[in-house]
């Protein structure tokens, strides 16, 4: 997934959250859209100070607590979801119709990376159901090396020689 998504999906996110503020009687201050464009503009995966640092990239500040307050108001609106791969803080990424998908995090430089697989959907539904079990949702991240980071790993038999 690139990291730039459509600037139409973004503007409509962008409208749909200030309707939201708008309908919760919440003011739509420059921070709280600040935020939601870092957010919304990106397929990234993004953790709330990664949020505030490109906020002053961009030349717009905000303080953590608002950072983390206007995260939880994207979060409400349904247009944010959060993900937790086990790293001790939450990510946050552009909810905006994106189909169940799977994670991949490299424990080194913590790159994630999303895939699909439907032959890994049709397995979950059939474990679910070998166990009597209704299934309603899984997740599933794997850890481990992405190729840059092993393809820039220096091999442990190379470096035990010197």
């Amino acid at each position: 997934m690139s990291d730039a998504p459509d600037s139409a999906a973004v503007a409509a996110d962008r409208a749909a959250f200030r309707e939201f503020l708008r309908d919760h009687n919440l003011p739509a201050t420059s921070q709280r859209l600040a935020i939601a464009d870092v957010v919304l503009g990106t397929d990234r995966h993004l953790s709330a100070e990664e949020v505030a640092t490109e906020l002053r990239a961009r030349g717009a500040a905000a303080g953590t607590a608002t950072v983390y307050r206007t995260l939880e108001v994207l979060l409400r609106s349904g247009l944010v979801v959060e993900r937790d791969f086990g790293e001790g803080f939450k990510r946050y990424e552009a909810a905006r119709g994106v189909p169940h998908h799977e994670h991949l995090l490299c424990t080194n430089c913590g790159r994630v990376t999303e895939f699909r697989d439907e032959r890994l959907e049709r397995m979950t539904t059939l474990l679910a159901e070998a166990h009597d079990f209704s299934r309603q949702r899984h997740r599933l991240v794997i850890y481990g090396l992405c190729g840059d980071c092993r393809r820039t790993a220096r091999p442990a038999s190379a470096s035990a020689g010197r």
